[in-house]
């Protein structure tokens, strides 16, 4: 069994930054791909960032040229740094592997 556990969110103002870690139990190189997600009050869940297995990442154009995912796979983690943040980048973050396992989610609250 697969468990993810996010942390790092919290309240931050605009323009600063922030990086969610996501550790893995388990292997994390069984993975194909990994990635984030968030979901804002009253708003569907939607991708932020993903990385597969062969390095390949995606990113929402929201969030293009400002955050970054990454593994470290000596860590068992994911990571996702975001830069430059703004009020609309408030929300729940999820972390995934395979979409298949989730962890409990991480808030990130951007405000003055």
């Amino acid at each position: 069994q697969v468990q993810l556990v996010e942390s790092g969110g919290g309240l931050v103002q605009p323009g600063r930054s922030l990086r969610l870690p996501c550790v893995v139990s388990g292997s994390i190189s069984s993975f194909y791909s990994m990635g984030w997600y968030r979901q804002a009050p009253g708003k569907q869940r939607e991708l932020v960032a993903g990385i597969t297995r062969g390095g390949r990442t995606n990113y929402a154009d929201p969030v293009k040229g400002r955050f970054t995912i990454s593994i470290d796979n000596a860590k068992n983690t994911v990571y996702l740094q975001m830069n430059s943040l703004k009020p609309e980048d408030t929300a729940v973050y999820y972390c995934h592997q395979n979409l298949l396992y989730w962890g409990q989610g991480t808030q990130v609250t951007v405000s003055s």
